[in-house]
């Protein structure tokens, strides 16, 4: 299944929890924190301003990314999870 988000909406593949802490300590499954840094796998083409033109993303597909805690909504497409939110819920984008 394909999915294509519209006007200012991000697809969001959420990155796996980091099973040890700096430390070396592991973490078991219910005290690890979901993670807030995923990767882009889908955009919208962007928001309608009021005067009718279109305001360009600022994130592009395959950009690695960190969000908000609550951001966006849980979806499944063929057994995987992914997040579907608002361009806005973007904080920043990680650049190697």
């Amino acid at each position: 299944m394909k999915i294509r988000p519209l006007s200012d909406k991000v697809l969001v593949h959420r990155l796996e929890a980091e099973n040890k802490t700096v430390g070396g300590i592991v973490l078991p499954d219910t005290a690890k924190e979901k993670p807030k840094k995923g990767k882009v796998i889908a955009v919208g083409k962007g928001k309608v301003l009021d005067d009718g033109k279109l305001k360009k993303m600022s994130v592009k597909k395959g950009d690695t990314v960190l969000f908000t805690s609550y951001a966006g909504t849980e979806i499944k497409i063929d057994g995987k999870e992914y997040l579907i939110m608002d361009e806005s819920d973007v904080m920043a984008v990680i650049e190697k």
